[in-house]
């Protein structure tokens, strides 16, 4: 019964620490996004026009995409190759993270 008391325990001390780094890794990659994004698009109009779609669309988990967003996305894989590999969401996560 101890081994069983103290496994519990023990779940519990790691589940969130499992937890963090989970969100550390999304956080990263988010970050580096938004790095890549920043440093290309700070001034572009299309991608400032975009943020509220963006805003919709990661609100609603990928289900409300309006035209500025659809447009901003094709944008960005057209002039920004190695962002074609993130999906719409994370672009759109990185959008909203740009001040």
């Amino acid at each position: 019964m101890r081994s069983v008391t103290a496994l519990f325990c023990a779940s519990l001390l790691v589940a969130p620490g499992l937890t963090l780094a989970r969100d550390a890794s999304d956080y990263a990659t988010s970050a580096g996004i938004s790095a890549s994004l920043y440093s290309t698009f700070k001034d572009d109009k299309l991608v400032v026009a975009a943020r509220e779609d963006a805003g919709a669309f990661v609100a609603s988990a990928g289900s409300v995409r309006g035209a500025y967003l659809e447009a901003a996305l094709r944008h960005l894989r057209d002039t920004r190759p190695e962002l074609a590999a993130h999906s719409d969401l994370q672009l759109a996560e990185a959008l909203l993270a740009q001040e």
